[in-house]
């Protein structure tokens, strides 16, 4: 039989297992997703394999940059304990620079070739698995770039350099002075960490997010019994309420509540020596969106004690 993309892609997805090996074990298995599952775990990759179906929601967001660009990466892992393993550490950091040529694709960091070793990145997390003795996922990346300028970089509470449970890109293009410029824009990934913003402009704000926000204003303005044509200027005064609430430069600025984001990158234009164009961001928060299991821990307890 022919194993098709997708269900080497699913296997790889369930186990973390390499590429090559989910389309062996498929081929072994005449396409059985569990009994390939059982097949890796029978040739030596037992522990990636069972430990697949944990949650990993802990771990590490790593961050590196070189100037000019800058990485975001979130490897996760079933306890936060994980976090303070140095050989986890490494593993992330070295990941987190890798992610600097990846381009922000998930899938092309996966493939890349892991520092002195003959396995991808993808790979080296499935072998840590067995090291660390959980579940550990790289789960996303993101990368940003300016051709003339600087990439800024944050990392909150950070256990390490470069590594912590939210991390920040700023990217920022400007022919001006690099030291200030990065300064400015530390003090923007700050912002950003404490805020998360939805979008960098009105421009950006998601479509679907826009068209909720209306149809609750419009209703409610409705509900007042007003006229259509001063309901509609009460739901555009709103929207733009909610536009200096959710993007970035409408947003008022942390470090100066007084101007926003965008009046505080306009005013540093002086000091650093050049016009200022901030051009994009992303910000990496611990397990955001991951569902996690709910335990019961009385009846773990009862559980254990055989009750």
């Amino acid at each position: 039989m022919t194993i098709t993309a997708q269900q080497v892609k699913a296997l790889r997805e369930k186990t973390g297992v390499g590429m090559m090996d989910c389309k062996t074990a498929l081929n072994e298995s005449g396409g059985d997703m569990e009994a390939a599952v059982d097949w890796l775990r029978k040739k030596g990759l037992s522990k990636a394999a069972k430990k697949a179906d944990r949650v990993a929601a802990e771990g590490l967001v790593g961050v590196a940059g070189d100037g000019t660009r800058a990485a975001l990466v979130e490897v996760n892992s079933e306890t936060d304990f994980v976090g303070r393993n140095e050989t986890f550490q490494t593993l992330v950091r070295t990941i987190a620079q890798e992610g600097l040529s990846a381009g922000g694709d998930i899938d092309a960091l996966k493939a890349k070739p892991f520092p002195d070793s003959d396995r991808t990145v993808g790979e080296e997390v499935t072998e840590a698995v067995s090291t660390i003795g959980e579940n550990l996922n790289l789960r996303r990346t993101e990368m940003l770039e300016v051709p003339d300028g600087v990439v800024s970089t944050y990392v909150h509470n950070a256990v390490a350099p470069g590594l912590g449970k939210l991390g920040v890109l700023v990217a920022m293009r400007s022919s001006g002075d690099k030291d200030r410029l990065d300064e400015l824009g530390r003090k923007v990934a700050m912002h950003i960490a404490a805020v998360g913003p939805l979008a960098l402009n009105v421009d950006e704000v998601p479509p679907e997010a826009v068209e909720r926000e209306r149809a609750v204003y419009a209703e409610q303005a409705r509900a007042s019994g007003k006229p259509e044509a001063i309901i509609e200027k009460m739901v555009e005064g709103r929207m733009r309420k909610f536009y200096e609430e959710v993007v970035l430069l409408k947003q008022s600025f942390v470090v100066n509540p007084d101007q926003t984001v965008e009046a505080a990158v306009k005013e540093a234009e002086g000091p650093v020596g050049a016009p200022i164009e901030v051009t994009g961001f992303a910000r990496f928060a611990l397990g955001e969106g991951i569902a996690r299991d709910e335990s019961d821990f009385a009846a773990e307890v009862a559980a254990a004690a055989g009750r």
